[in-house]
């Protein structure tokens, strides 16, 4: 990865693509970490650290599988982390404002982005699921969407032993 100094014409050091590391200051020359920016003063440019990598999809199996319409059992999957935009878009269907249990189908179809060899996953899909399944996606999405877990550490006040709480909601979308 090269950065420059717009306008000084300064690099700094090349970011290491095995170990993502980059130089320490010592390592690179004075000439090259040192620049001149306009309207500001002379100092020393800092790389910047990596990135981290978020993690946004995550592989699934469905205990029983989805069935399609050529009697193809799909288990495999993945969903991807859902966005604000994906919990409000649902809330204007006409089917989740009749009957509020119907969210759940509409968001799962707008965050799995892959079961099996389907072409496309939709809520069409997610409405024809077996119950397990169905049941098994929504816990899935609060584990992804609640940072991996959805259990807090805490302890009995009369006998002061720690043990794990559930913190899910019941339905997806309340937590």
């Amino acid at each position: 990865m090269r950065r420059s100094a717009r306008g000084a014409g300064a690099t700094i050091a090349e970011q290491d693509p095995a170990t993502d590391a980059v130089p320490a200051a010592g390592a690179v020359p004075a000439e090259a970490v040192a620049a001149t920016v306009p309207g500001r003063q002379t100092g020393v440019l800092a790389a910047a650290p990596a990135p981290q990598r978020l993690l946004t999809e995550f592989a699934f199996e469905l205990p029983r599988g989805f069935v399609d319409e050529a009697g193809v059992v799909h288990r495999e999957g993945t969903m991807r982390l859902a966005t604000a935009r994906d919990e409000l878009i649902p809330l204007r269907d006409l089917r989740v404002q009749e009957n509020p249990a119907y969210l759940s189908v509409v968001l799962l179809g707008r965050v799995v982005t892959r079961l099996g060899t389907l072409a496309v996953v939709h809520d069409g899909v997610v409405e024809n699921m077996f119950a397990s399944d169905l049941a098994f996606l929504q816990d899935f999405y609060r584990q992804i969407n609640a940072e991996g877990h959805t259990r807090a550490g805490v302890t009995c006040p009369h006998c002061e032993q720690p043990f794990e709480v559930e913190l899910g909601g019941s339905r997806l979308g309340e937590s």
